[in-house]
């Protein structure tokens, strides 16, 4: 299944494609098979991809008037993997830029490729995953938990 799944992956036109479809997609996956497809070539594409929505799922009626940088650390710590995106919240806004900037982030999140796809796809509960481990927080714990009121949030 991995192996289909890979090739959907790599077929996947992330411009058309709905959030819905991607959740769907994620969630007939297995941590195992998310990780072997996360370790291709195609890691960098699909992070850059779901990374790219992030802008267009942010609803500012919900950040109201926050101004936050969010640094995001997606990887396999042991594989040295570890990719990092930063969104800035400001009024009403979010940029999503690759990289790590100098700028001091208000919360830092880690976590690895699965935990990671399955959060964005709605396919995990984050307040179950920092609880298990599985979603490391750093900074202002309530501005992370806030953080899902502020995106649409696909549902599989």
């Amino acid at each position: 299944m991995a192996d289909t799944t890979a090739a959907q992956l790599a077929e996947l036109d992330f411009a058309t494609v709905s959030p819905q479809e991607f959740a769907r997609l994620v969630k007939g996956l297995s941590t195992k098979e998310i990780r072997e497809i996360m370790r291709g070539e195609l890691r960098l594409q699909v992070l850059r991809a779901v990374f790219g929505r992030m802008e267009r799922q942010f609803r500012p009626d919900n950040a109201g008037h926050t101004v936050a940088l969010i640094r995001w650390k997606v990887g396999e710590a042991a594989e040295d993997a570890e990719t990092v995106f930063e969104t800035a919240i400001d009024k009403g806004s979010c940029a999503v830029t690759e990289g790590r900037s100098e700028e001091l982030p208000k919360v830092t999140l880690t976590l690895g490729d699965a935990e990671f796809l399955n959060l964005v796809s709605g396919n995990a509960n984050p307040v179950t995953m920092f609880f298990a481990r599985k979603l490391k927080v750093a900074g202002d714990l309530s501005l992370a938990a806030r953080l899902t009121h502020y995106f649409d949030i696909p549902k599989a």
